[in-house]
């Protein structure tokens, strides 16, 4: 049968080569979308923790001065006293008291 042989008598390959590969490009494709998703969601995290240290820490601040009748002095008795916890490698707060009755300016950063 010499109809489905090459002159070398060899038979036709009916799969192209790049096919092969598709699995392959698939998977790839997969983790890349995963990985970007992954990247988003991240970000997205990180700035409802932001906004979670800084609606915690207004309620402290203010509830230190309904009971007490001034604001708290610094940051370290804000952590003793009420409990506030936060992680200090991903935010930096800088807390300025300007008075015993004058709301203290308080500013976060992410350290990212």
């Amino acid at each position: 049968m010499t109809r489905f042989a090459y002159n070398d008598g060899r038979p036709r390959r009916t799969k192209k080569r790049w096919m092969a590969y598709l699995p392959l490009l698939f998977f790839a494709g997969i983790i890349g979308i995963f990985y970007f998703a992954t990247g988003i969601l991240s970000s997205g995290t990180t700035a409802r923790q932001k906004e979670s240290l800084e609606h915690a820490l207004m309620n402290d601040i203010t509830y230190c001065y309904a009971t007490t009748g001034r604001y708290p002095t610094d940051l370290d008795y804000i952590k003793s006293t009420y409990g506030l916890t936060y992680d200090e490698s991903l935010f930096f707060i800088d807390y300025h008291v300007q008075g015993t009755n004058i709301f203290p300016d308080v500013t976060i950063l992410e350290l990212k």
